[in-house]
């Protein structure tokens, strides 16, 4: 076997341009699947990233926080390499490893609260929710689940049914799966109130759905695709009586929040309330495909044996990231500088309400900040928005929006960034900013 020639598929025969790889990417793949940057991937490291033509960009994107220790963390690479040379797959169902037991076990002891638990391994975040959903319906044996508008629970059917924004989530693919309901989020900047969300709840309960046939209430800690909104603790206190007082179990998704991102391992942890699920994703294996599901280990055993699982779930490739990112969060007290850079960064951007008076809020906990845009009149100012965004490209940094009303950049910046790299990127940022 010639590993020259087997490997030549990943290289171009020729030397590629951006506008000729996108012309190939138009002609070859459906325009469902959106594309946010111009620029074609040729190698990247920490929070650097080099296209086909040679330039270098900032990455303050990281996948979409898939990469909060970094592109190609040394430790992470190391354990990929050692896993490929014992196997790449067996199927966990077919024949188990230890690698998934240990880390199981450790997600166990990681997570919010002191009771049993245990953890079952997917591959995507949508898979993570759509496997929390059956847990929690089989363990009540009821169908409804209550969600926020604004969230966003993955492209699935059940994933698009939870999701509380329908541009471009939903649109053309209906009918979603029933028993399904939203009720406000709440929005300090919008004036919806907490209270508002639990008037709703209330009122889904007098004309919609019997409190005892809700199975689950499930809950971004921070609103991701929704806008970074950051949900409260009165929140989260008032849906765990409520949940308890109806039997209802509260499913927390830190798909996006989790792994250091906030200041903390989970954003839960900065909550005195701890939930019945959990799912996890992104981060958890530094760019890998693996999801999770942790909870109440009564809950967790509800669905039969077979009732759970996947051909790739819990691959043995990504489990051995998913060991060295949890290395290398403790090592490098990853949580500590998230809540520093995060310090950083809102001061930088606090500084730029003078001369830029679209700012209408600078928002997050740790490293998970955005800041919301509005016009003189507070309506949504998704132009102005999009304009940072490419000319902070176009000078070389990556920025991603979100938001309801696209309207909102948010930052998900790898927290092993280099203070000097995050500086220059924090640099093209306001430059880009003042610009627009």
């Amino acid at each position: 076997m010639n590993s020259a020639t087997d490997i030549q598929h990943l290289r171009p025969a020729t030397a590629a341009s951006n506008a000729a790889l996108d012309a190939r990417r138009v002609a070859a793949t459906p325009r469902g699947v959106g594309i946010g940057t111009p620029m074609y991937a040729a190698r990247a490291l920490n929070a650097e990233l080099w296209d086909v033509e040679g330039s270098r960009f900032i990455d303050f994107a990281a996948g979409i926080a898939v990469l909060n220790t970094g592109h190609r963390h040394p430790r992470m690479v190391a354990a990929i390499q050692a896993q490929l040379d014992c196997f790449t797959h067996t199927a966990y169902q077919v024949i188990p490893y230890e690698s998934s037991v240990h880390l199981a076990e450790r997600l166990n002891e990681l997570t919010p609260g002191s009771h049993a638990k245990k953890t079952a391994f997917f591959t995507t975040g949508a898979e993570a929710v759509e496997n929390a959903i059956k847990i929690a319906r089989a363990a009540t044996r009821r169908p409804g689940v209550i969600a926020l508008t604004g969230a966003f629970h993955g492209r699935t059917f059940m994933g698009m049914a939870l999701t509380g924004k329908v541009v471009p989530y939903k649109v053309g693919f209906g009918p979603f799966p029933g028993s399904i309901y939203h009720v406000p989020a709440p929005t300090e900047l919008h004036g919806v109130t907490v209270d508002d969300t639990l008037h709703a709840i209330q009122q889904l309960f007098k004309c919609d759905i019997d409190p005892a046939q809700v199975a689950a209430i499930i809950v971004e800690p921070i609103q991701g695709e929704g806008g970074f909104y950051v949900m409260p603790s009165e929140l989260f206190v008032a849906l765990r009586a409520l949940c308890d007082q109806h039997g209802i179990l509260l499913i927390a998704d830190e798909i996006q929040t989790g792994f250091a991102r906030t200041g903390k391992m989970f954003a839960m942890d900065h909550h005195s309330v701890v939930p019945d699920l959990m799912t996890m994703a992104k981060s958890l294996a530094g760019g890998m495909p693996l999801s999770a599901v942790c909870g109440r280990a009564e809950v967790m055993d509800a669905p039969a044996p077979g009732g759970l699982g996947g051909t790739y779930a819990g691959n043995p490739l990504a489990i051995a990231a998913a060991h060295a990112v949890l290395d290398v969060i403790e090592e490098e007290q990853l949580c500590a500088r998230a809540e520093r850079l995060g310090q950083v960064l809102k001061a930088r951007l606090e500084s730029l309400r003078a001369n830029v008076p679209q700012i209408a809020e600078i928002r997050g906990l740790g490293s998970m900040v955005a800041v919301e845009f509005n016009k003189a009149d507070g309506s949504p100012d998704a132009d102005f928005t999009k304009a940072v965004q490419k000319r902070a490209l176009d000078a070389g940094l990556i920025l991603l929006t979100c938001g309801v009303y696209a309207n909102v950049i948010r930052f998900l910046f790898p927290l092993t960034i280099e203070d000097g790299v995050l500086a220059e990127g924090l640099d093209i940022l306001a430059a880009a900013m003042t610009a627009a």
